[in-house]
């Protein structure tokens, strides 16, 4: 398989692509997306998301159906097995923190869906109220926290697979999510996944199906090594979780109103920084198929 090459950049005929840091991320001028995007210019823009990881587009003035079907350009929609929906529109998650909330969603370092069979690929969020400050996303290039490894911890983790569950106790709170919502704590409305795959088991190393490059598959997810037992699983995956976030594999997007952020789920981690108590903040999510990590 190909591999796509880190250092030499490619070139834009359609698109300016600013790079936002030397590890992954880049803004993305001339485009706007409400007025259509025709096959060339999207084979760039998937072009620039393989290449950055992350990318975004500022002065967006999207409704949630242009949202949608930007998402869709670039395959299927992945529903959200416990986060309810958006009154009208199934396809989109409204992650809204008011206020007089202190607690936000995604104060950890996750992937998006990886307890699913067939992690979401991509997730689109759409800023619709953001706080005059703070409420910056942060992302780590897992590519490169993979490379930084010595060829003895790769080659120990080369058979190794994580158990990866969606309603996983490994947070701060130490629940459940309906712990949570039972609780009263504050969190997106919850919703009975049903008899959804909620619990699935994927490599600790999968390789990106695009760039054929390997990447450390892992987040708050991820409660364990499979054969393994939880006590013997920590040690070795909070070290692999503290090391794919050093900030040389670090960026710091900040967001503004209707930008639009795009991130590739399988070769990235990404956190949302809670320092915006006392301002709203409403963001739509939409995440895009994927396949299943190997």
């Amino acid at each position: 398989m190909a591999q796509i090459s880190d250092v030499e950049p490619h070139r834009y005929t359609q698109i300016d692509v600013i790079p936002l840091a030397g590890a992954l991320g880049a803004e993305v001028r001339g485009v706007d997306i409400s007025g259509g995007v025709d096959d060339y210019l999207l084979a760039e823009i998937h072009r620039a998301w393989l290449d950055h990881h992350v990318i975004y587009f500022r002065d967006q003035n999207l409704t949630p159906d242009q949202h949608v079907a930007f998402a869709m350009r670039f395959g299927g929609i992945h529903l959200h097995l416990f986060n309810k929906s958006l009154d009208g529109h199934p396809e989109i998650t409204e992650m809204l923190k008011t206020p007089e909330e202190t607690v936000n969603n995604g104060d950890v370092w996750h992937s998006d869906q990886m307890y699913t069979p067939k992690p979401a690929k991509g997730t689109m969020l759409y800023g619709r109220e953001i706080p005059p400050y703070g409420g910056d996303t942060m992302f780590a290039n897992l590519y490169l926290a993979y490379e930084a490894l010595s060829e003895g911890l790769k080659n120990t983790l080369a058979g190794l697979k994580g158990v990866n569950n969606g309603d996983t106790k490994n947070n701060a709170t130490g629940m459940s999510r309906m712990d949570r919502v039972n609780a009263g704590l504050p969190q997106i409305p919850q919703v009975d996944p049903g008899d959804a795959q909620t619990i699935s088991i994927h490599p600790l190393v999968r390789t990106h199906p695009e760039t054929g490059r390997k990447a450390l598959y892992l987040g708050y997810h991820t409660d364990r090594i499979d054969g393994w037992s939880s006590e013997e699983s920590k040690p070795l995956l909070s070290y692999l979780d503290e090391h794919a976030h050093r900030p040389e594999f670090t960026c710091r997007m900040r967001w503004e109103k209707d930008t639009l952020t795009f991130w590739d789920n399988r070769c990235t981690q990404h956190f949302a920084v809670n320092d915006y108590t006392g301002y709203q903040r409403r963001i739509h999510k939409v995440m895009i198929q994927g396949d299943t990590p190997i």
